[in-house]
């Protein structure tokens, strides 16, 4: 990861902290009064083929939800209802500032994946992870609605692992490394205000 990615990394996410932080308060307060606690899910992700960390979302499931796996349709009964909205608005994730300042993953890359895709492909994600996993990238933007409409229409996690592995990983690889071939300061910054777009209009 060049260094002036990492330097760009850690002054925009202190940036965003600040100008977020009464948003997060008001969020945890609101989850504290609707759903209790924890207020933070903490998922194993994979930052390399060999290394993993903790990336975390606020929680936006019941605490009886099964938490291995893609998020598919059988799980819809699961999510609460300020988790519906966290989810529709991406503000559940709004704690992976943290993982951005801690270098877990950059801003702008392929989303980090969970362990069992990657040791089902391991050959794919040692050519997709050679980026430093972020929270938006090509592939999330140009894949995440069709993504979110294949697995919600699955009955339980072994039907989301099959269309998952085989539907979703492969054409999101295809897009990471696109991505990856053309990475660059301007190439990011487009991606960021696309995210940034998206997110307004939610």
């Amino acid at each position: 990861m060049p260094l002036s990615k990492r330097l760009f990394d850690i002054l925009l996410a202190s940036m965003l902290s600040l100008v977020f932080a009464p948003v997060m308060a008001v969020i945890l307060i609101w989850l504290a009064s609707a759903q209790g606690r924890p207020f933070f899910f903490v998922s194993e992700r994979m930052k390399t083929p060999q290394r993993s960390f903790g990336l975390i979302k606020l929680r936006t499931m019941s605490n009886d939800a099964a938490p291995s796996g893609a998020t598919g349709g059988h799980k819809s009964d699961y999510i609460t209802p300020p988790g519906r909205f966290l989810r529709r608005t991406r503000l559940d994730e709004l704690p992976q500032l943290w993982n951005v300042l801690k270098g877990d993953i950059s801003f702008v890359g392929p989303r980090p994946p969970l362990r069992q895709y990657v040791e089902s492909a391991p050959s794919l994600y040692q050519a997709v992870l050679r980026s430093r996993p972020g929270i938006t990238g090509l592939a999330s933007l140009t894949y995440h609605a069709h993504e979110d409409w294949l697995l919600s229409r699955c009955s339980d996690q072994v039907e989301v692992d099959r269309i998952y592995q085989k539907n979703c990983v492969p054409r999101k690889a295809k897009l990471d490394l696109i991505y990856q071939k053309h990475a660059g300061f301007c190439f990011d910054l487009m991606l960021l205000f696309r995210t940034m777009a998206v997110f307004i209009r939610r």
